[in-house]
């Protein structure tokens, strides 16, 4: 059998070396438009943040390492233009402009996510980046050696653009950010999104909200504007961070069905609409576990979930995944930012009746050193007192806590359940009522 994968990252190689594990005589040929396979896009931030470090120490397995140690047959620099379920085919060109057309009985698409640029003027300017690829990541830390960036403006407000101010600032890169809505975070409750805010903004970062972006020119040499109906920012760089789109153009232009925005849909096996098509990584579409309905929400750890199942599966292991409750965390400066399962508003366009409870507590327990604050908003639904979601902020274990949430939630557990939860206590780690219990208790009065 013949296995084809158009994607090289995540999702792409895992299910590549997945299926070669469970069948070394299978035939695997993976497609991947760049030169970068199995590489960090999460420690791309961290990575720019430090001047002396090279971008390729992102990498994790180089393209030689699949073929000579695996025997998998990896073509870089080849980009799949179209597939024909007919035929069952996948066609492209390569970097030489070489047009190929490829046979495949199983086929696996991973072709990820790209930047959501804005289409308005000056946005394709030389010093206007996005960072989604390694390239991009290259291309940025090259232009601020090169251009001796002092000040950049970074447009929107998400978890790269947040990541992206501290790397910017951490090389002494004055930064503002700007974005059209009024709303700092949308999905996070306002008292933790607040606590973001201030920390943000005690690094010398400015926070433009609610202004409408109409172009970006460049008055001279080494100089970009940010031009907004009531407010012009002056910078060397721009960094493009308004989020993400599935890239699903290959699956629309093969008809086959797409799920929540415009992300391929999958079953739980990650088989699309066509029984010999899989998908699976940032371009593909899962079960929200709370809800049990379709989600899109580009995750990495799920993606390489899911290319181990899409490997098992063409390899005759008949695998399913549960599929995801959203869990994220990021860093902001000192703080950590963390969440997990829904929102209220998310919570309420499910279905749910949701009740929300937000506490101040501290790290450790109240007498030892060391101690730090930390805000918990925790929801639960009204009518079946199921745990619905937890966000946590702050500068100290808000990152490992959100696992038990996350647990707790995959496990349907109640708000009640919850807070009978046998977590461990020591002085240095925790008070005696973890803060997550204390959050419980105090939501379970409102339930």
């Amino acid at each position: 059998m013949s296995f084809v994968i158009t994607g090289g990252d995540a999702a792409g190689m895992s299910a590549a070396s997945r299926a070669k594990r469970n069948k070394p005589d299978l035939d695997i040929i993976v497609l991947e438009q760049t030169s970068d396979v199995s590489y960090s896009a999460c420690g791309m931030p961290y990575n720019i943040a430090d001047p002396d470090r090279e971008i390729d120490d992102l990498v994790v397995r180089h393209a030689d390492v699949f073929r000579k140690s695996q025997k998998i047959d990896l073509r870089t620099g080849h980009r799949v233009d179209s597939i024909d379920r007919n035929k069952k085919t996948v066609s492209g060109t390569d970097l030489q402009g070489r047009q190929f057309s490829i046979p495949y009985e199983r086929l696996l698409i991973a072709t990820g996510a790209s930047p959501i640029i804005p289409d308005l003027e000056g946005f394709n300017l030389p010093g206007v980046m996005a960072l989604k690829y390694l390239s991009d990541g290259r291309r940025i830390k090259d232009y601020i050696k090169s251009q001796n960036v002092k000040k950049a403006v970074i447009v929107g407000m998400g978890y790269i653009a947040l990541e992206m101010c501290e790397a910017l600032r951490e090389r002494n890169i004055e930064v503002d950010m700007v974005k059209p809505r009024q709303v700092f975070i949308p999905w996070m409750a306002e008292e933790l999104s607040g606590v973001v805010r201030e920390e943000i903004e005690a690094h010398s970062v400015g926070i433009h909200m609610g202004h409408r972006i109409e172009k970006i020119t460049e008055p001279g040499s080494n100089s970009l504007e940010v031009v907004c109906s009531d407010l012009t920012l002056g910078c060397q760089m721009v960094l493009v961070a308004t989020g993400v789109k599935p890239n699903s153009r290959l699956a629309a232009n093969a008809a086959l069905d797409l799920g929540p925005s415009g992300s391929i849909a999958v079953d739980r096996m990650l088989r699309t609409s066509d029984e010999n098509i899989y998908s699976a990584g940032d371009c593909a579409d899962a079960y929200n576990v709370i809800t049990g309905q379709k989600t899109w929400v580009p995750l990495a750890l799920r993606a390489n979930r899911a290319g181990w199942a899409v490997g098992d599966n063409v390899t005759g292991k008949n695998v399913e995944i549960e599929g995801i409750v959203g869990s994220a965390v990021f860093k902001v400066f000192d703080l950590e930012v963390a969440r997990t399962g829904l929102s209220v508003s998310e919570a309420e366009k499910a279905g749910f009746d949701p009740v929300e409870e937000v506490v101040k507590t501290r790290s450790r327990a109240h007498a030892h050193p060391g101690s730090k604050t930390l805000y918990i908003q925790i929801v639960g639904d009204r009518k079946s007192g199921r745990l619905l979601g937890m966000q946590i902020v702050g500068k100290e274990g808000a990152a490992h806590r959100i696992k038990a949430a996350a647990v707790a939630l995959h496990q349907k557990m109640t708000v009640e359940a919850f807070s009978q939860c046998d977590f461990p206590y020591a002085p240095p780690f925790s008070p005696t009522w973890d803060p997550m219990l204390t959050a419980a208790i105090q939501l379970l009065k409102k339930l």
